[in-house]
């Protein structure tokens, strides 16, 4: 994934600009948002390049070997700035601060500052001591006993925005490092997500994007569920869509798609079901705990009970012990759930989780055949699946209008662009659609 600068804000006397890199997950770009919005109390404003930086920020990920890999090349890259801004200060956040703590400082003396993922909240108080006394600041302590307290913020939130439910993971599988950099599973009151919610609309806010590592294990201190969180957001604010990610499929049931089916005029049909592998015995392998078969039924559960319902799945190729067998299990599977979309990746053994130990992993050659036969597949069902679009009008909420073109989203999570003369932006319309690719669909206005 490449860096993404952000914008940033500052107040009062000498502003000095910031640049921050973002690695991985929607839960990372969230969090970037909440650090600007956070440093915008030390009079720092956003810069595009790390030459006009006073403070440089590469929130990292660790889900996969090569975002680690970018961290430390991208530290290197910026040992001439600091050798010609002596007053120039580097610093982590993120999974790979959480995973590697003070030995990112040893191996990297560029980095001034390590800051783990319950720490952005300290972030303005550690830029601080850092300027001050020139030592360097490491904050990598998870807050378990702490409740989940953490107010969305957000500078300019668009009509789309991120809302934090959950954070950290407890269900341990077997090739995730989540457990071990975002900590146990904590959620947020119930009554906090809504009065957030509400706080948002009345900022021109059309949608929000319920976040969460396992956003479905959603559990508030007073005894509300995934599924209620979802109804009382729908019945208690004025926000038009609700979308969410990542569920997990163990804790889907009944409840949740019968409420999505009953306010679904307010939560979209798009469900993102991870399910890693299509073999049951790679699936008791990875600490999963579902069955090949037990997956098929609460995918059909959900195309029968939402109509309409569309699905996208992950799937991990070359897991330590995977047979060919085992594999042509996985791409079988996409015989049997319609997925729209697919987003797939070779095992790559992560820290302190348990394959990583095993012994019987596969060539780095055979995961990237496998990789490859499994997207040709998904690719052979993708294309003509998205045709069932085309001559059919789909509501778009516009996020963008540029030079006469327009740019959203379908309630089924599909890019729409179309052209209009209008500033339609934070508008629900109707779009005809006339050419469907599995990710992108184009159509014109419905006047």
């Amino acid at each position: 994934m490449q860096p993404q600068a952000s914008e940033k804000v500052g107040i009062a006397k000498e502003k000095l600009g910031v640049f921050i890199s973002t690695y991985g997950c929607q839960m990372n770009v969230n969090d970037t948002e909440r650090m600007f919005t956070l440093l915008e109390m030390s009079n720092y404003v956003p810069v595009t390049s790390p030459e006009q930086a006073s403070l440089i920020i590469i929130n990292s990920c660790s889900v996969r070997e090569k975002p680690v890999h970018k961290v430390h090349s991208e530290v290197g890259r910026y040992r001439k700035l600091k050798a010609v801004n002596k007053s120039l200060k580097i610093g982590v956040t993120g999974c790979v601060a959480q995973q590697e703590k003070k030995k990112l400082m040893d191996d990297m003396d560029l980095i001034d500052f390590v800051v783990g993922t319950d720490a952005i909240d300290e972030l303005p108080q550690i830029v601080a001591r850092l300027r001050e006394s020139d030592e360097k600041q490491i904050d990598a302590k998870f807050r378990h006993q702490e409740a989940y307290q953490v107010d969305t913020l957000v500078r300019n939130p668009g009509v789309s925005t991120f809302v934090n439910i959950t954070k950290g993971c407890d269900n341990f599988c077997t090739f995730c490092v989540v457990p071990f950099t975002r900590g146990r599973e904590r959620s947020r009151k119930y009554s906090e997500l809504v009065d957030d919610v509400k706080r948002l609309v009345d900022r021109g806010v059309k949608e929000v994007y319920l976040l969460g590592q396992n956003v479905n294990s959603y559990q508030s201190e007073c005894g509300v569920n995934f599924a209620h969180l979802l109804k009382g957001i729908a019945l208690e604010t004025d926000i038009e869509r609700i979308r969410y990610t990542t569920s997990h499929p163990k804790d889907f049931n009944q409840e949740l798609v019968d409420i999505m089916q009953e306010y679904r005029e307010k939560i979209c049909e798009y469900i993102h079901l991870p399910v890693q592998s299509g073999n049951s015995e790679v699936l008791e392998r990875m600490n999963r705990g579902y069955t090949r078969e037990e997956y098929i039924e609460k995918a059909n559960m959900i195309l029968e009970t939402i109509p309409g319902a569309v699905l996208s799945t992950d799937i991990i190729v070359g897991f330590p012990g995977e047979t060919e067998q085992q594999f042509e299990d996985t791409m079988s599977l996409l015989d049997e759930v319609p997925y729209e979309s697919l987003y797939a990746f070779k095992y790559s053994a992560r820290p302190f989780t348990k394959a990583a130990r095993w012994e019987d992993h596969l060539s780095e050659s055979e995961k990237s055949e496998r990789l490859n036969r499994l997207f040709a597949k998904h690719k052979e069902i993708a294309f003509p699946m998205a045709k069932k679009y085309e001559q059919k009008t789909l509501a778009v909420l516009v996020e963008e209008v540029k030079e006469g073109r327009a740019f959203g989203r379908s309630t089924q999570n599909k890019s729409v662009h179309f052209a209009t003369s209008e500033d339609l932006v934070g508008q629900t319309v109707k779009v005809c659609i006339e050419e469907a690719f599995p990710q992108t669909l184009r159509g014109s206005l419905v006047q």
